[in-house]
């Protein structure tokens, strides 16, 4: 599911902000845009984001922002200069015409100047606290929009329910319709054929042929039993719905399930109704199936 959070904290050090955003995934793909001096906090940046949630890509962004330089908070990192200055007068012992750093260089060069040290043990308890916070708002997040599937869920729940409930009074009408056509042209087409033949088939044996043969076809045709088991996979989906909690894993089930019992019953289809049906029920599980795996 998509989500979005950020939080800023203030501390004597300077500004922490942390920002989660995410989108649909079947996984769960983390990425982290993180201070290179605050990188050793990502593994518990990464298990705070894993605690919450299970689906998703996810994006966590911490930043830190210190305080602009006061008196006495800079200093010179001594050991630093000591080893640029044995550096220095070894690349002229090979070169002795090269030229030396100046004092704007040395002090442009890389750490050569040293913030005030900042407590690593409090800056990561502000982190984690600040992670505390953005993480609890970037779930609430995704719960009012889990909410919102929910609903679209539950609406194509009860429009597949409509069509089942529309369509099953029609089977014992369609399979009884089948029969009797079936009979009767199976009657024509055997008096036919015994006109012409000198078979001794009796009238009793063809009719009782006919009537085992219309039997099993009318048996192949009927859907009730598929009817019946989507009604139950519905009903099961809308439990899962109404329970909650990581429910992702188990209605991709329930698509698949759905999806079988609708492509049966549109191969089953001895009538147009149900042809349609089987299509109106299939757009519907695809439309639901889209959206189950952007679920925790």
């Amino acid at each position: 599911m998509t989500g979005y959070a950020v939080a800023t904290s203030e501390s004597a050090a300077g500004t922490l902000t942390i920002e989660i955003k995410s989108v649909n995934s079947r996984f769960l793909d983390l990425q982290f845009r993180i201070n290179d001096d605050l990188r050793a906090l990502e593994p518990d940046l990464r298990s705070a984001i894993m605690a919450a949630i299970t689906r998703g890509k996810v994006e966590l962004r911490l930043s830190f922002g210190r305080k602009a330089a006061t008196a006495g908070s800079q200093a010179l990192n001594l050991p630093l200069l000591t080893e640029l200055q044995r550096l220095q007068a070894e690349v002229s012992g090979h070169f002795p015409a090269a030229l030396t750093m100046s004092v704007a260089e040395l002090l442009r060069w890389p750490g050569v100047i040293e913030e005030a040290q900042i407590g690593q043990e409090s800056l990561q308890a502000d982190v984690a606290a600040l992670t505390a916070r953005t993480v609890q708002a970037f779930v609430v997040s995704r719960q009012r929009e889990g909410a919102a599937l929910e609903a679209m869920l539950t609406s194509r729940i009860e429009a597949m329910e409509v069509i089942v409930k529309r369509i099953t009074p029609l089977i014992p009408q369609v399979v009884a319709a089948f029969q009797q056509k079936a009979v009767e042209r199976m009657q024509d087409a055997l008096g036919l054929a015994c006109q012409g033949s000198n078979s001794a088939l009796s009238r009793q044996d063809a009719l009782e042929r006919i009537r085992q043969e219309v039997i099993l076809y009318g048996i192949r045709i009927d859907v009730a039993e598929e009817l019946g088991r989507l009604s139950a996979h519905l009903t099961e989906t809308r439990h899962i719905l109404k329970k909650g909690g990581q429910v992702g894993k188990r209605l991709d089930f329930m698509m698949q399930e759905l999806n079988r019992e609708a492509n049966t019953l549109g191969a089953k289809a001895s009538v147009k109704e149900l042809a349609d049906a089987s299509m109106e029920l299939k757009l519907l599980i695809e439309q639901m199936r889209e959206q189950v795996q952007n679920l925790e």
